[in-house]
């Protein structure tokens, strides 16, 4: 049995099996509609969330499974006290397959330790989001036929982002990449990240404020929001929050064939203004997250689909 907790739970090679299966599932939709039957899939999500847990229960909908779960702590056993590991044997006995979205960084692991069901971690505090990462992966691949030798820029909050933390966690495996690391002092990457996963693994990096310099170096650009839920206090947010703004005027500083995306949700860091610039793939990007996760599930329950 298999659980995923983060990018490197698969190999190079696993990930390219992993997006094959997602673009054949992309072009073949009915050969696995009813590849779950029988199956349930079980969502705990202890933060709020839209794309991640739809997408996981659209995802198994999609494969003839069924879905159970919850959708915040409030509506679970957890406001009366009740432990992750507890939470997962119980959910053992209801389900063949969960997934779990937990503000405590680890949490997901310790469900993993005590579950007899595979375990998909759906976000932990600042720390992973490996399925936003193999979405992320399974995107740059499909538009831009490879994931090896690109310029990669990431904007926003890098301090706080589980989403930039997993993607450079999984990308420097791929020869040839380079990260422009664009961020406000306040919010750059943590030093364990930069140490652990670009020092060691020597890959080239440049940390700069101006999103305007960067841009047009640029094969992809990785925008994120300022998240408030992980600032302290509002003063800092406030302060924070519209530091980079995407718009038309700095997109005409790009390359032609850059693409722009994003984890979402968005507030104000894309203006909407882009959203008709075909190298703006975030909402192609949400689509993307449905078939790969699909594979997903299909991997880790063992299911053969001929």
């Amino acid at each position: 049995m298999r659980h995923l907790m983060s990018p490197l739970d698969f190999t190079v090679e696993e990930l390219d099996q992993l997006m094959d299966l997602a673009a054949d599932i992309e072009k073949h939709p009915s050969k696995y509609a009813h590849a779950c039957e029988g199956k349930k899939l079980a969502t705990l999500f202890y933060e709020p969330s839209t794309r991640t847990r739809l997408s996981h229960e659209a995802a198994m909908l999609n494969l003839g499974g069924q879905v159970l779960g919850f959708s915040s702590a409030d509506s679970s056993s957890a406001a009366k006290g009740e432990s992750v590991a507890d939470t997962i044997r119980m959910i053992s006995c209801y389900a063949d397959i969960c997934a779990i979205r937990h503000p405590k960084e680890g949490a997901p692991m310790v469900a993993a330790m005590h579950s007899s069901i595979p375990v998909i971690n759906a976000g932990d505090g600042g720390h992973q989001h490996p399925t936003q990462t193999l979405t992320d992966l399974l995107t740059i691949r499909s538009l831009k036929g490879h994931l090896d030798h690109l310029t990669i820029g990431i904007c926003g909050d890098l301090k706080f982002g589980r989403t930039v933390h997993s993607l450079i966690n999984a990308l420097v495996r791929y020869p040839g990449i380079r990260f422009l690391l664009i961020s406000p002092e306040e919010l750059r990457l943590p030093g364990y990240v930069r140490e652990d996963f670009l020092e060691k693994n020597r890959i080239p990096y440049e940390e700069v404020v101006s999103l305007d310099e960067a841009i047009p170096k640029l094969d992809l650009l990785y925008m994120t929001r300022v998240q408030k839920e992980r600032f302290f206090n509002e003063e800092d947010y406030v302060r924070m929050k519209d530091f980079y703004i995407l718009d038309r005027e700095k997109m005409q500083a790009a390359p032609k064939d850059m693409l722009v995306l994003h984890p979402l949700p968005r507030v104000n860091e894309i203006s909407v203004e882009v959203d008709d610039d075909p190298r703006a793939v975030y909402f192609r990007q949400v689509q993307y997250g449905v078939y790969i996760r699909m594979a997903l599930i299909l991997t880790l329950l063992e299911v053969q689909v001929c």
